[in-house]
Formats: structure tokens, sequence, C-alpha cells
């Protein structure tokens, strides 16, 4: 119990060191750009990027293999085609229910740059809500608490957005438990960050529609959602929408699922393995 007591502890301080370096930098960035929010996120996954590998070194003193570059671009384009086609999925119901209504194309001139763009959101949010949040949790209560704990703060944060709803936030903590399970199976980070950035650019920049209440502008396609706020998500975007709750269900399940049958969870710091 001691020891795990020390790695909580340890991580905590990476935890602080991550988030001084994420708050240096998004006020150098401010001070330099603006309010540029596209640039200002790039300088914070970097921040963020740089300062986790340097203080899990420095301060837990251990290889950081959740970022191990073994077989990397595979899990990360993995991910990101997982993740843009479960919200095709989405989207496609939508569709043929009359929803979602395409009504043509806009253009791929600011494509490569959201690409980019949401990759930085989602390699910045995994290593705020699955590297640090995650990890400390799982040394305090476990593999099975913290996948709760954490799911609970990632959907809790999204509260203050834009169109926040109970479907809203309960879409966004199922893809929080969805999230943390894939990081625990594959041992990496690299699956998560593909899946959340694939998820992220489908909703935003391929569908052009509101993600978590945010719109950065210009997509593939243009189209509109009309309906229930139920099955469109309202402002918060379709992934508040009912649809994406049932979709994400079953992939949720069959990643706990292989965490029991991987043998992978970690018990609570209070019992025993």
């Amino acid at each position: 119990m001691r020891e795990k007591w020390k790695q909580a502890g340890l991580i905590l301080l990476t935890v602080l060191a991550v988030a001084a370096a994420l708050n240096a930098a998004g006020y150098l960035a401010y001070k330099l750009v603006g309010g540029n929010f596209i640039a200002i996120y790039f300088t914070a996954a970097l921040a963020s990027f740089v300062a986790y590998l340097v203080a899990v070194r420095w301060i837990e003193r251990r290889q950081v293999t959740e970022f191990s570059p073994a077989a990397a671009l595979p899990a990360l384009g993995g991910g990101l085609g997982g993740g843009i086609a479960l919200f095709s999925v989405v989207m496609a119901i939508l569709w043929v229910a009359g929803v979602y209504q395409p009504q043509g194309w806009s253009g791929t001139s600011r494509l490569a740059l959201a690409f980019v763009f949401w990759l930085a959101v989602a390699a910045q949010e995994e290593i705020i809500y699955r590297a640090l949040a995650f990890r400390l949790l799982s040394k305090i209560a476990g593999t099975w608490g913290a996948l709760l704990l954490s799911a609970v703060f990632f959907g809790a944060t999204h509260a203050l957005n834009p169109g926040a709803t109970a479907a809203g936030l309960t879409s966004v903590a199922l893809a929080g438990v969805l999230l943390g399970a894939l990081y625990v199976v594959s041992g990496r980070l690299w699956l998560p960050i593909g899946v959340h950035w694939g998820w992220n650019f489908a909703e935003g920049s391929l569908f052009g529609t509101a993600v978590s209440g945010s719109d950065i502008g210009g997509s593939l396609f243009v189209g509109k959602l009309s309906g229930p706020a139920l099955l469109t998500g309202g402002q918060f975007g379709p992934e508040a929408s009912i649809v994406a709750v049932l979709i994400l269900l079953p992939c949720t399940v069959y990643c706990v699922w292989r965490i029991a049958a991987l043998g992978r969870s970690e018990p609570p710091i209070w019992r025993k393995r």
C-alpha cells in the first residue's frame, strides 16, 4: 500500500508540473497571438506533450511507455479511422431518419488545418484526462473506479460548454469510459488519441456540426440538423444525440469486457491484488 501511495504522489507531482507548463504556455501564446484559439491550442498541446515526457522521466523516473513509438502510427491511424467511422455511423442514422439534411460541399481549403487542429485537441485532452487523471485515480481507486471517476470528470468539464444537456454530458462521459478502456487494453495513448481525433474531426470538419458546443468553421460537407434536441443534440452538436449514446454504448461495453478478459484491471489501493 505504501508503494502505491508513493506512485500516486509522484503522478500528482507530474500533474502539477504539466499544469504549470500548460498555464505558462497558454499565457505566452495569448500574449503573442491574442485570441487566435487555433494557435493557442497548438501551443498548449505541444507544451502538454513535452512537459509530460519530461515530468514522467524526471519525477516518476520511468520510461514513458504510454507514448512508446513502437507501432505508434498503426495505432494512431487505426484509432483515427475508427473515430471517423463511429461518428459517420451516427450521422448516417440521422440522415436516414431525416434529421441530418446534406446541402452540398463546402470545399477543402481549411481541411488540412482542421485535421491538425483536432489532433492537437485530442492529444492535449488525452494527456489531461487519461495520462494524468485516469492514471492518478487508478492508483487509488483501481481501474474500475478510475474509469468511472475520470469519465465523470471528463463529462463534468464539458458542463459549461454552449448547449450542454444531460444527454450530451452522458455521451461525453461514456466516451470517457471508452477512451480510458482503450488506454488500458492497448497500454498506450495512441489508440485513444486517434479515436478522439477522428470523432472530433468527423463531427466538426467533415459534417460541419458543432463539437461540444464549439464550431471552428469550415467543413467538407454543408448540412443542417432539424428535429427534437434528443436527436439533433441541439447547440451541443450530434454527439449529444441519443443516437451517439447508443452507438458508443456497445463499443464501450466491449472494451470494458476486454479489460476483464485480459486481466488488466488494477485493484484499488485498499485491496491486495
